[in-house]
């Protein structure tokens, strides 16, 4: 693959070159070396490209379901690379099934595993906006009720963005089934907090309890705002949205 250069970069198939845009780039590689659907399909040798085929397919769907799942958390924001970020996840995920042979692997079986509830937790969702590091503070959980505590608050350490005066908090507990991938997110009433909050607690507890078997992830999410004659407008910089999971639980 090489980079295109000229003026004008062009799209499509010329002189066995195809030129196209990866990642907004335009860039050229040599036409052909594809596989055919047929010999994909039939074929003994694309036994391992049918399997992963049909385990991309797994993921992608388990991601979409994730993604819209966690829409409150960013809505009207377009996150850079959010997918493919998601697809490396639950590829993580499918991976740990033990149950399935390779070709069946699910995500709902890599989540029960011990350490399928830890790749959550672990996982970097919005790094160009950490949760953590934009709430340097101490976080509780409460596994019967979902309560969210974050103590030792002192907003003078929260990392307000250029241009904020205020920071806005979405709790939530996703109650998601990863093999039918049904789901429901219980929130809590969003806080808005300005420079001046003095409180050194907060508590934010969802408006309804999760009820079924699935897994319930507790999740995060924090947004920032300027104040200009008393309206709150958000600020939609790539630095002014995150998402964390905070804690995991299997299902009741």
């Amino acid at each position: 693959m090489a980079k295109q250069q000229g003026i004008i970069p062009l799209v499509g198939t010329l002189g066995g070159i195809n030129f196209y845009y990866l990642n907004g780039k335009p860039v050229a590689r040599k036409a052909g070396g594809g596989f055919n659907g047929k010999a994909i399909k039939s074929h003994a040798s694309m036994q391992r490209v049918r399997e992963n085929s049909s385990e991309f397919g797994h993921c992608s769907a388990v991601n979409k379901a994730f993604r819209t799942a966690l829409r409150p958390f960013y809505n009207n924001y377009k996150f850079t690379f959010f997918h493919s970020r998601l697809m490396g996840l639950f590829t993580q995920l499918k991976d740990l099934d033990t149950i399935n042979k390779r070709g069946e692997r699910c995500v709902g079986n890599g989540v029960a595993q011990s350490n399928g509830l830890a790749l959550f937790k672990r996982f970097d969702y919005t790094p160009d906006c950490d949760v953590r590091g934009v709430l340097p503070f101490k976080y509780t959980v409460d596994a019967s009720t979902f309560e969210l505590t974050i103590s030792e608050f002192d907003i003078t350490r929260v990392g307000f963005i250029s241009g904020a005066t205020h920071i806005g908090l979405t709790y939530g507990v996703l109650d998601m089934d990863f093999d039918t991938l049904d789901y429901d997110l219980h929130l809590a009433d969003s806080l808005i907090l300005d420079l001046d909050f003095m409180g050194t607690t907060v508590s934010l507890v969802p408006n309804s309890m999760p009820v079924s078997s699935g897994t319930f992830l507790a999740v995060l999410g924090v947004r920032f705002y300027q104040e200009v004659d008393g309206v709150l407008y958000v600020l939609n910089a790539k630095d002014g949205v995150g998402i964390r999971v905070l804690e995991c639980f299997l299902g009741f």
